[in-house]
């Protein structure tokens, strides 16, 4: 039987134990952005808020995983503690994906939270050398993300939608 371990919202989680399952419910305007490092079958993944911590930097503090500038550089830093050969700065054999940034409370578009979460999330990927391979990103349905870490594959699902991989 596999240990669930869950993610909320503004935290992050990294393992390599095949035994587990990261999971993260109800991504509305969040992201969850999820790393799996090839060579060592480790898999972290992140509950992002908020693209930028500027607006709470008490909250950095406490959850530095709520917000995509701060949460994404802490999630490949416990990467690399986590598994030797790890390099935070050159994460070679990593494969990026994203899920989540729908438009579900904002029918007016006034705050774009999810389109900028997206957004910062890709532009700080692509600054690090990295970029998405796959991702479900958009529209206005809240999704939760499961990872089995035994075969790594990134499933979505929704109550509308069912279920999906990505």
């Amino acid at each position: 039987m596999a240990k669930l371990r869950v993610v909320g919202v503004g935290e992050f989680t990294v393992s390599n134990n095949p035994e587990e399952i990261i999971k993260t419910f109800a991504l509305g305007s969040c992201v969850a952005v999820i790393f799996l490092h090839q060579p060592s079958r480790t898999v972290g993944l992140i509950h992002i808020a908020l693209p930028d911590s500027s607006v709470s930097p008490d909250m950095v503090e406490k959850r530095p995983g709520y917000f995509a500038d701060t949460g994404i550089p802490a999630v490949l830093r416990a990467m690399a503690a986590h598994t030797p050969g790890i390099m935070p700065s050159k994460p070679l054999g990593m494969v990026v994906k994203l899920a989540g940034g729908a438009n579900v409370l904002d029918s007016n578009n006034t705050f774009n939270i999810g389109k900028r979460n997206v957004l910062t999330i890709k532009r700080m990927l692509w600054s690090m050398g990295m970029g998405p391979v796959a991702e479900d990103v958009g529209g206005s349905i809240s999704r939760t993300v499961s990872v089995p870490l035994d075969t790594g594959r990134v499933y979505l699902s929704c109550p509308s939608k069912g279920e999906w991989e990505i």
